[in-house]
């Protein structure tokens, strides 16, 4: 395959590149996720994409040829959708609350699956802070599956269901900016059924772009701002929350945009093993969990199909896992 024609295409700068349709881009980027172009060929794509900013047809595309690469996992049996939390940022500023959203999902018998990264890469992951509390990342996605059955939680690296897509990641650090990877694995649901993603966007911009994606893919989410790119609602100020499902978008709770009455109780440090003992006080109801990640886990328990409606998700999160009142949208 020659790739210059696609360069030429898209590399004349934000003003007069040409985008991809969605035929070209799963093409393009099959072979770019089977380590088929020349590093000088890739280099030229990514960096013209960056500079172009990819479309929506582009976008679909590359999710059409990492879903037919995708190693996926089998539905859990039951009425409950599985929850999915794709983990790739990290803390730099704010502790990382992604595995609290997660056991807090376990407790109520949500199957939880978070997928990202080993590494920190200078920031704390996800996956270092559920080594401090005991939860091991699996190394396939066989193991995966008997984890989740018999655990109802597992941390899935990416190199073990989508090892292009880790490869393509793993490139930001020869060529000190992010590419599209970055913005896909945000979007990868690995069961082969409708489980419920929790999309989130790291700038505002990005939110009406992944609200088109999955409503032309048919995905059932969650789509919010994230917290430095994690999945959770910020603890200090809830970002919107909106359920996409079946065509339609419900904004199930409103961001909040007053000014702050007091600072919740928060990891005094967003190290590993520091928010990990804040994880365990909140657990164990020692510590009140921040409202916003209350709502958050009523949305989820709602769109999980755990709870019949929102209301009676609200209700079960304030008495069964906070013992606080949870107010309106």
């Amino acid at each position: 395959m020659s790739y210059a024609q696609y360069i030429k295409e898209i590399g004349r700068g934000a003003e007069g590149a040409r985008d991809l349709t969605r035929e070209e881009a799963c093409r393009v980027y099959a072979a770019m996720l089977d380590g088929g172009v020349p590093d000088l060929e890739l280099g030229a794509i990514l960096i013209a994409l960056r500079v172009k900013g990819e479309s929506i047809e582009e976008m679909l595309g590359f999710l059409d040829a990492s879903d037919q690469r995708m190693h996926r996992l089998v539905m859990p049996h039951g009425r409950v959708r599985p929850v999915v939390l794709p983990s790739y940022n990290g803390a730099r500023k704010e502790a990382n609350l992604t595995p609290l959203l997660a056991l807090l999902l376990q407790r109520f018998g949500v199957p939880v699956l978070v997928h990202g990264l080993l590494e920190g890469f200078g920031r704390v992951s996800t996956a270092q802070i559920f080594r401090e509390l005991g939860h091991l990342p699996v190394g396939s996605v066989q193991q995966a599956q008997q984890t989740l059955s018999a655990e109802g939680l597992v941390f899935l690296p990416l190199n073990a269901f989508s090892p292009g897509l880790h490869n393509l990641l793993a490139l930001r650090g020869r060529m000190g900016v992010r590419n599209s990877a970055h913005s896909l694995v945000k979007l990868i649901n690995p069961f082969a059924g409708e489980a419920v993603l929790v999309a989130p966007a790291t700038h505002p911009d990005y939110i009406e772009l992944m609200r088109a994606l999955l409503l032309e893919r048919g995905q059932r989410a969650l789509l919010l701002r994230g917290t430095e790119g994690e999945p959770y609602a910020n603890p200090k100020r809830r970002p919107r929350l909106e359920l996409v499902s079946r065509g339609q978008v419900d904004i199930l709770f409103e961001a909040e945009h007053d000014s702050l009455r007091g600072l919740p109780n928060l990891p005094e440090a967003i190290d590993a093993a520091s928010t990990a003992r804040w994880m365990r006080r909140v657990l164990d109801k020692q510590l009140p969990l921040p409202k916003p990640l209350a709502n958050q886990l009523a949305c989820l328990l709602y769109a999980s199909g755990y709870a019949d409606d929102l209301n009676q998700a609200k209700a079960i999160v304030a008495v069964e896992a906070t013992g606080m009142a949870m107010g309106g949208n």
